[in-house]
C-alpha cells in the first residue's frame, strides 16, 4: 500500500511545482506588462492601469505564499510511514470515497482508483485527523465510516 501513497505524495509535489510555475509566469507577465505601459497624457488612466497590475502581482503572491506553505506541509510528510491513526500522510479508505491527508490537491487517480488529497485542516480532513479504522463522520449530511488507515 506504500506505493500508492507514494504515487500520492509524488502527484501532490508535481501539483505544487506545476501551479507554482504558472502563478511565477503570471507574475512575470505582470510585472513586464507595468514596465512597458507607457505614461499617456491621460495620466489617471495610466495610474490606474499600473494599480490593476500590481494589484495582479500582489494576489499573485499571496498565491504563491500559501503554495509555499502547501510545500513546507508535505515536505514533513514520509510517504513509507504507516499509522493507525489518521496523520498527515494517512491514506483514508471510507465508505464514501477514498482521501490522502496532505494538501488540498483535488482528486487524482491512482491505478484506477481515485483518491482525494485533503489538508489535515479541511473541512473532512479535520474530521478525519486523529481517528482510527471504524470512527464514524458525517460528509455533506451523510453518515460514513472509516474502513481502513494505512
Amino acid at each position: 500500500m506504500t506505493g500508492i501513497k507514494e504515487q500520492l505524495y509524488t502527484l501532490c509535489n508535481d501539483y505544487i511545482t506545476t501551479r507554482g510555475a504558472a502563478i511565477k509566469q503570471l507574475i512575470a507577465d505582470a510585472q513586464e506588462a507595468g514596465a512597458n505601459e507607457t505614461k499617456s497624457s491621460a495620466g489617471d488612466k495610466y495610474e490606474t492601469g499600473r494599480e490593476l497590475l500590481q494589484q495582479e502581482i500582489d494576489l499573485n503572491m499571496a498565491r504563491l505564499n500559501e503554495l509555499n506553505a502547501q510545500r513546507a506541509i508535505l515536505d514533513h510528510i514520509v510517504p513509507a510511514h504507516t499509522s493507525k491513526v489518521v496523520i498527515p500522510g494517512s491514506l483514508v479508505y471510507t465508505s464514501s470515497g477514498n482521501f490522502y491527508i496532505a494538501i488540498g490537491a483535488g482528486k487524482l487517480l491512482v491505478d484506477g482508483v481515485f483518491f482525494y488529497a485533503v489538508s489535515a485542516a479541511s473541512p473532512v480532513g479535520s474530521q478525519l485527523m486523529g481517528q482510527q479504522e471504524g470512527h464514524a463522520f458525517e460528509l455533506n449530511g451523510k453518515k460514513n465510516l472509516i474502513v481502513s488507515v494505512i
